[in-house]
């Protein structure tokens, strides 16, 4: 390393840089040290821009930014697993703070009474939330959340085999079985209307509201499940449960929840926090980390990491579980809008929420042509068949400023989810309906 880059912010290896690292790994080229990636998985050659400087990188990139639609420059109907809800100012302040927001992992406990503290906090109102007994300190995403209670129901039931209703999220559903595969476990698909059980079936996996966005029978499904010596995993939407019963009123073994409604912006994805609770009976085999609070010498209340060392998750096959952190930032976000909007605050959203959907599916089910093909209890999403293509009139609502839904003719034909909160206001709601009732091509043969 040169003078001149030993004190820079960035350091770029410089080819001479390359050439030192390839001798002493005893490599004659890079195509030799990654060697064991077959060539099919190679990335073709990136063709990039020249180099810009910060300045100009910094405008080309807001140019770039101003070609996005999003939810906050224009109504969206959008939904499947993130949603549009309002975040009190309040979230942001908090999670700026210098001490949260550059805060690592609190293995040593007598620097980090403050975080674990917030994370403790965090474990307590997402009991409160779902009504059951533990809740770890956060997973990386609802999706991971789910396929970590997967993996934990297959060690408590000593079994390998994963029931999934087929009303699941696709996207959860992928990553389950990114999680459960590779370890030899097998998943099958069960329909809500005739659910089958095997003996060998170490749980039932249920979202409810489902990803269509109707409610599952959960205490007939909680029933055949621990008749058949299975535990009954739920992933249900954390606003729901300010208006509809918790998953620990069903029964539930395991319950977990996507974070990102209370108080965390959509972002394109992430990051979120996966919302994990059980059983006090199976707090053993419970991912990621627990903090606890207990008393010093002095009697002092402190707060510490427990039950789990920090090697556990460097145990490779023999871990609980491979997530090594948790999203202890965003979990502080959930703590804040819970704190600040408290129980009245999120039963008033889950209840305009619900009001706002089922005005929304009541306007649209009038205009001929368009229909609600499921029946059952609805919370914020419901799928629409179409008179058309749903990709045509989405590209038709977005041509006239508004974000629609999301196609899933796959399981229904022209089905669009179609997804409401209280963001959506009257006149958007208003619009989306004369929107789909003008659609210059509805009932077009060319369609």
């Amino acid at each position: 390393m040169t003078s001149e880059t030993r004190h820079s912010p960035y350091v770029p290896n410089t080819d001479a840089d390359r050439d030192q690292i390839i001798k002493c790994l005893g490599v004659s080229s890079t195509d030799e040290l990654f060697g064991d990636i077959p060539k099919q998985h190679y990335l073709p050659n990136l063709k990039l821009n020249e180099p810009l400087s910060e300045l100009e990188i910094t405008k080309e990139l807001q140019r770039l930014s101003m070609l996005n639609y999003t939810p906050d420059t224009m109504p969206c109907f959008l939904g499947g697993g993130a949603y549009r809800h309002f975040i009190p100012s309040i979230v942001k302040h908090v999670i700026s703070r210098g001490e949260f927001a550059t805060a690592y992992t609190p293995y040593q406990p007598e620097v980090s009474q403050g975080t674990l503290q917030t994370i403790y906090e965090f474990q307590s109102l997402v009991c409160q939330l779902f009504e059951m007994d533990i809740a770890n300190s956060g997973m990386y995403d609802g999706a991971t959340a789910i396929a970590e209670a997967a993996l934990m129901a297959c060690r408590i039931t000593n079994k390998d085999r994963i029931a999934v209703l087929n009303t699941l999220s696709p996207v959860y559903v992928s990553v389950i079985r990114t999680y459960v595969e590779p370890q030899g476990l097998k998943i099958y698909s069960v329909d809500p209307s005739d659910i089958k059980l095997d003996q060998e079936t170490a749980c039932i996996l249920v979202q409810h509201p489902n990803f269509y966005g109707y409610l599952e029978d959960l205490k007939n499904i909680a029933k055949v499940a621990h008749e058949n010596d299975a535990l009954l995993v739920t992933s249900t939407d954390p606003i729901f449960l300010g208006m509809f019963n918790a998953p620990g009123k069903y029964g539930a073994d395991i319950a977990v929840a996507e974070g990102q409604p209370l108080g965390v912006p959509l972002s394109y994805g992430g990051p979120y926090v996966g919302l994990f609770t059980c059983k006090s009976d199976f707090v053993r085999q419970m991912p990621g980390r627990i903090v606890g609070k207990t008393t010093d010498t002095k009697q002092r209340e402190g707060y510490v990491l427990t039950l789990q060392t920090r090697e556990q998750h460097i145990r490779r096959e023999r871990a609980t579980s491979n997530i090594c952190t948790s999203e202890a930032l965003i979990g502080t976000a959930v703590v804040a809008y819970i704190g600040s909007m408290g129980r009245v605050g999120i039963k008033h959203v889950a209840e305009m929420t619900y009001h706002k959907a089922h005005y929304a599916s009541s306007m649209i089910s009038k205009i001929p042509g368009y229909s609600l093909p499921f029946g059952g209890t609805f919370f914020k999403e419901f799928v629409v068949r179409c008179p058309i293509s749903p990709a045509k009139l989405n590209s038709y609502l977005l041509e006239n400023g508004l974000i629609g839904g999301i196609d899933v003719s796959d399981r229904v034909e022209n089905g669009l989810l179609i997804a409401v909160t209280e963001m959506n206001t009257k006149e958007e709601i208003d619009r989306l309906v004369y929107l789909m009732a003008e659609h210059p091509a509805r009932g077009n043969n060319l369609l």
